[in-house]
């Protein structure tokens, strides 16, 4: 929640872009904690494992029962939230604690019938790699946003050739594609023309394309016109930049 009132703020002059990425890096914190919590458990699965403790099957039963409901309103509460990665990361956060719920319930039930109390561990160590499974793909994603790569969603390859083929440029250099927050994507590029005076109508091209196939609206792009190259040369080069010759615009 703290997350994503700071993220609600506007742009300022400390930080142009805003400050989306508080859910982002609240997400990240979220994975970590998760992945701590797993090796917690794994090491508490072990050593019970290797020595057991007595279990009060009866307690854990009703405890768990109780966790269980006030988890499932909670996941019916943040489902209900919105799609960002703070929100998908505090909605694992009760997964979790609801799995672990449903397995101390499991366990206690065990217990109580059978009085066996290695279920208890081996069902921490099970709900231990769900949590894995589920929280690496949000600690990758945060990640990603926090590095600045190119969206997972997105081809990079893909956008550079679609710029290419636009009429009128001759090559891209220099492309970004990056996260700027867990859901706003923008792009930068060097664009070589054919004839500096379609420059804007280029850009309206370029501008509608990234929109409309790609949904990237954060778009500031270099023009420049060098001498010409090879007729069918549609090179994506994007570490070396070309020498400019001629007035530059963004846009």
């Amino acid at each position: 929640m703290f997350a994503q009132r700071i993220a609600a703020r506007p742009p300022s002059e400390r930080a142009s872009y805003g400050y989306a990425r508080a859910e982002v890096l609240a997400a990240f914190v979220n994975a970590l904690a998760l992945l701590a919590l797993v090796v917690f458990i794994a090491v508490e699965a072990v050593r019970r494992l290797l020595d057991p403790q007595p279990v009060a099957g009866a307690w854990v039963l009703g405890v768990a029962t109780i966790g269980l409901v006030v988890n499932l309103v909670a996941v019916g509460v943040l489902s209900t939230a919105s799609g960002s990665m703070n929100a998908r990361g505090a909605l694992l956060h009760v997964l979790s604690d609801l799995l672990g719920s449903v397995a101390a319930i499991i366990a206690g039930a065990v217990i109580v019938a059978t009085g066996w109390m290695p279920i208890d561990p081996i069902l921490s160590v099970v709900v231990a790699a769900l949590i894995v499974r589920s929280t690496w793909g949000l600690l990758v994603e945060s990640v990603r946003v926090l590095m600045e790569g190119v969206p997972a969603h997105l081809d990079y390859e893909a956008i550079g050739n679609a710029l290419c083929g636009i009429d009128g440029v001759v090559s891209v250099h220099d492309l970004h594609v990056w996260h700027t927050g867990p859901d706003d994507v923008a792009l930068s590029a060097h664009v070589a023309l054919a004839e500096g005076s379609r420059w804007l109508e280029v850009l309206a091209s370029a501008q509608r394309l990234l929109a409309e196939r790609y949904a990237i609206r954060h778009v500031t792009l270099q023009p420049s016109w060098p001498a010409p190259v090879p007729a069918g040369d549609r090179r994506i080069i994007p570490i070396a930049p070309l020498p400019d010759r001629g007035t530059r615009a963004d846009g």
